[in-house]
């Protein structure tokens, strides 16, 4: 399979499908992450001596609403890039179509937001193939709507068949899985958290046949606490998973995973910032286990020293209060001093993600995950249709 470092792009229009949709305040961008994320891969192309044509979704938009347009994110492209950004007031059609045909090499261009038509979200084959004329080249960029079969990330790779290719973020996500599932060093060891077991079910029985180690925190512990008759108190447990529980902690006995469950926990007598809280081994009658103890730190810091590969997907606890984030911090520590001695890391999901970037350590991880939605799939171990397009 041709990748972006191997393909030439010298006078070729590449179309590159990145994600672009960010937050904006009074038509300005308040956090470019993900623009700069997609800089290595347009960067590249240029150096090639190509051109290139960016095509991106933005908000839930019902029909061309202007305060969905991607505009003011062109001109932010263009400070971060030092170099015109051009931008189109269509995706499709002869104005598209025209300015794409006049594209220099070493030029830019920006496509208006792609979700201005249903044919997007709905997977059109003639709108996939309108968008195809733009360019002779499909980069896929886009890992966060890599899990939706829409028009420009799936069914627009069958106009490609022998220039398709993924972009460095694309490849950078894929690859961090794979290190995951084939090609780790172990120990390897799973940190999943958040409230619910319901959401994570895929990834924990996914993991069991890919890790040696499973710690397991947030509100979701408490489930598995109920599954060995703990006591829980008015913590969140997801009565109806309590049986799950039980049969994921007997699959991962007999496939010889080791589990870790937290030993304390930080209890609040109310989901509040300014509750009265505990340090406990068992949770009080009436109270709430709100995040991790010093105990259980210690414990998962052992476990996490000992691993040489690690992912983490979901916080220790409500880490957006203050007064419950100490043991999502230092998981998060943990995982940065890892990397420093030498193992690799992976934080996927939104949660993980914004508690990394929240204690300003994405750069000590060595892979953040920029999607959210197609990372918890993936790691579900299901098929991505923007992965498979371009595989396939």
């Amino acid at each position: 399979m041709k990748t972006i470092n191997t393909y030439k792009f010298f006078r070729k229009n590449a179309l590159v499908r990145v994600d672009f949709n960010v937050p904006l305040k009074d038509g300005k961008v308040t956090d470019d992450t993900r623009i700069r994320a997609a800089i290595p891969t347009i960067e590249k192309i240029l150096k090639d001596g190509g051109a290139v044509v960016l095509m991106s979704h933005f908000g839930r938009p019902n029909g061309q609403e202007l305060q969905y347009s991607l505009k003011p994110v062109a001109e932010h492209l263009a400070k971060l890039i030092k170099r015109p950004v051009q931008f189109s007031a269509d995706c499709v059609g002869k104005h598209a179509a025209d300015m794409a045909a006049k594209l220099q090499q070493g030029e830019v261009m920006l496509l208006e937001n792609l979700r201005f038509y249903d044919m997007e979200k709905a997977g059109s084959d003639s709108f996939a193939r309108d968008l195809a004329r733009l360019g002779d080249v499909y980069v896929n960029d886009a890992f966060g709507t890599a899990h939706r079969a829409h028009a420009s990330t799936a069914i627009i790779a069958k106009y490609f068949p022998y220039d398709k290719i993924f972009g460095y973020l694309m490849q950078a996500e894929i690859n961090s899985i794979e290190k995951i599932f084939k090609s780790g060093k172990s120990p390897i060891t799973a940190i999943v958290g958040g409230a619910k077991v319901s959401s994570k079910i895929g990834i924990l029985s996914n993991l069991l046949d890919k890790v040696d180690n499973l710690i397991i925190g947030g509100g979701m512990a408490f489930t598995f606490e109920k599954a060995k008759g703990n006591p829980t108190g008015n913590s969140l447990v997801e009565d109806d998973k309590v049986e799950l529980a039980k049969s994921l902690l007997e699959e991962a006995k007999e496939k010889g995973v080791n589990i870790y469950l937290p030993i304390d926990a930080i209890e609040a007598d109310a989901f509040s910032d300014d509750a009265n809280t505990n340090t406990t081994i068992t949770i009080t009658d009436g109270w709430m286990g709100l995040d991790i103890g010093p105990k259980t730190i210690a414990l998962f810091e052992e476990v996490i020293a000992e691993s040489k590969t690690i992912l983490w997907n979901g916080p220790m606890g409500v880490f957006e209060m203050d007064k419950f984030a100490n043991g999502t911090i230092a998981i998060a520590k943990m995982l940065a001093e890892a990397t420093k001695n030498g193992a690799f890391t992976v934080v996927g999901g939104g949660d993980s993600v914004a508690a990394v970037n929240k204690f300003n350590l994405a750069k000590e991880m060595s892979h953040v995950s920029t999607g959210g939605g197609a990372m918890l799939e993936y790691l579900e171990g299901k098929t991505l249709p923007g992965v498979q397009a371009i595989q396939g």
